[in-house]
Parts: C-alpha cells; sequence; structure tokens
C-alpha cells in the first residue's frame, strides 16, 4: 500500500509537470532580431525575422488585444476583456508574472527612460504605472476612454478616443499637467524631437471619417498645420529622416517628410492596421488578409501569411 502511494503521488507530481510545461511557449533566441505579429482573431505571436521567415508561433487561450514589449527580453500581453495581464519572458517561453489589472484596458506603452509599464484603462478611465516587474506604482483619472500613448523625455501624451481631449502626463508623478483640444476619435500618435512636435492621427466619427494629420507643437499644444493622408491615417513609424503613415480607410502607406510632404504612397493590404520599421524593411500587416507585408523603397519584396487578424506589430533589434 505505501508503496502505491508513492507510486500514485509521483504519478501527480508528473502530470502537473507535463501539464505545466505544456503551457510554455517555444523560446525565443536572446539574440534574434525579429518583427512579432499579434494577432486577435486567432489569439497568437508569430514571429519573423528580416527576410519573413517564420522563427515561432506562440498559439494562446486568452483573447489577448495588445501587446508590448519590456526590455529586450519580456512582452506583457494584456486584453479589453481579460481581469489579467501576463508578462511572458521571450528567451525561456515562461509566463513570469500575472497582473490584477481590471477588465477595460485598451493600450499598453513601455517607457524605456523611467523604466515603466503604462496601461490604460477604457472603463475606469485612468492611466496606470507599473514597474517593468508589473507592480503597480499610481494611477491617475483622464477623460473618457483614453488610449493612444507617445511619449518625449518628461512627458506621456494620451488621446482620450471618446473625448476631444490629450491629456499631458508627468511621467514621473503621473499628474495630469496639461489637456489639448483635438478631433474625436483621434487616434495613432508620433512625436518629432528634431521638429518638437506631436502628430496626431483619427478615424473621424459616423459618416464623417478623418482625412487629416495634425501636427502640434510638443511644448504648448498650439496646432502647426495639418495636411491630408486619406482615409483614417491611424499608425506611423519613424524611417531614417521620414514618417510612415497607415491610411487604413484606403489600404494606403504613405512615406512623408518632416513638413508633410508625400514622398511616395503605395496601396497595400486590406486593413492596414499597423507598420513597423524593422532593420531596412518597412512591415505593412493587413487585418483582413491575415497578411505581413515586406517593404523596401517603397515595393513589396515578401507576403507572408499569418494568423488571422494582424493588428499589432512587436520589433526587437541585435541585442545589446
Amino acid at each position: 500500500m505505501k508503496k502505491f502511494i508513492i507510486h500514485f503521488f509521483s504519478c501527480i507530481v508528473l502530470l502537473l509537470l507535463a501539464s505545466c510545461d505544456s503551457e510554455r511557449m517555444e523560446e525565443i533566441n536572446p539574440h534574434q532580431p525579429f518583427v512579432a505579429s499579434l494577432n486577435i482573431l486567432q489569439p497568437s505571436l508569430t514571429f519573423y525575422e528580416q527576410s519573413g521567415e517564420l522563427l515561432a508561433t506562440w498559439v494562446f487561450e486568452k483573447g489577448y488585444t495588445g501587446a508590448v514589449l519590456i526590455g529586450f527580453d519580456h512582452v506583457v500581453l494584456y486584453g479589453y476583456q481579460l481581469q489579467h495581464a501576463d508578462i511572458l519572458q521571450l528567451s525561456s517561453g515562461e509566463k513570469v508574472k500575472s497582473i490584477d489589472v481590471g477588465l477595460g484596458i485598451t493600450n499598453g506603452y513601455y517607457d524605456e527612460d523611467t523604466s515603466q509599464l503604462f496601461l490604460t484603462n477604457g472603463k475606469t478611465n485612468e492611466l496606470i504605472s507599473y514597474t517593468e516587474k508589473g507592480e503597480l506604482k499610481k494611477k491617475v483619472r483622464l477623460r473618457n476612454y483614453p488610449m493612444s500613448m507617445a511619449a518625449s523625455k518628461d512627458y506621456l501624451y494620451v488621446i482620450n478616443y471618446k473625448d476631444t481631449v490629450l491629456s499631458v502626463v508627468h511621467k514621473e508623478n503621473l499628474e495630469v499637467i496639461d489637456e489639448w483640444p483635438v478631433s474625436t476619435s483621434s487616434q495613432g500618435l508620433y512625436v518629432s524631437y528634431e521638429q518638437q512636435e506631436l502628430w496626431v492621427g483619427g478615424h473621424g466619427i459616423g459618416n464623417k471619417p478623418n482625412k487629416f494629420v495634425r501636427v502640434y507643437n510638443l511644448s504648448t499644444g498650439q496646432l502647426n498645420r495639418e495636411f491630408t493622408l486619406p482615409l483614417m491615417p491611424i499608425a506611423f513609424s519613424k524611417t531614417d529622416e521620414d514618417i510612415i503613415v497607415s491610411s487604413h480607410g484606403s489600404n494606403t502607406i504613405y512615406r512623408v517628410a518632416a513638413d508633410g510632404d508625400i514622398l511616395w504612397q503605395q496601396e497595400i493590404g486590406a486593413n492596414p492596421f499597423a507598420v513597423a520599421q524593422f532593420q531596412d524593411k518597412l512591415v505593412v500587416a493587413g487585418y483582413d488578409d491575415h497578411t505581413l507585408y515586406f517593404i523596401d523603397d517603397g515595393e513589396v519584396q515578401k507576403q507572408v501569411k499569418t494568423k488571422e487578424g494582424p493588428f499589432q506589430l512587436l520589433v526587437r533589434g541585435d541585442s545589446h
């Protein structure tokens, strides 16, 4: 009987270990640069190297709707309908922490200067700061449905999507120091340090889709200028001295100079929600055709089918 009990509990331990091991994701080589697509219709992260070759696929049981890299070896995954955000280590594929963030998380941003993780909550209308290990620091209440975020040296700029206000928040003490008027349903931010400007895109509302990118003075919030990039310019990426803008309403990618001059434009994909610079390639995620497009100098070099609903792109460069 004693031998039987020992054998029984040994089997239980082995089953538990096997169960835990099955939750591990494929390890990502810490020296491997990648672009990763967060796919939300088939919840997953798909990792690709510069050539477009698939490195790994992480398939999730949870409906994550957003992700952000924390430093070089961790990624935090969150969802609007999820109570917890999860931090996973890339090099081991293991979940290292689960954070009770509450329902309603709309966006995440990791600030390297202060080693802080910021999350916005569209149900409580809060901006929440955490340490890079996921420990809660502070909360501040903003306007209606905070979502898009970008940062300068000292400040975090947060668009309140269901409002006409952009909140300027001090990164360290999480105090709102200013509010700027913006168009309703604004989305997408880009900080130009060289020009000391903030670029703002957006969807528009109802039967009036937005076709403008509006450029604000980074210090005063004054509207410097606006230019037309139809239709629904919502995503930005930096390349060399120029800015890449994705207008998902017209399935068009623009390369734009700092003054707003269009250098080239290309109709790419179906509903391009995300765009990112990865080494010497531009990568565009086509949400409706489930395809990543690898672009060089305005020309598509490779198309890669991914899991359904590529919604966000994460880029990790060379190790350091």
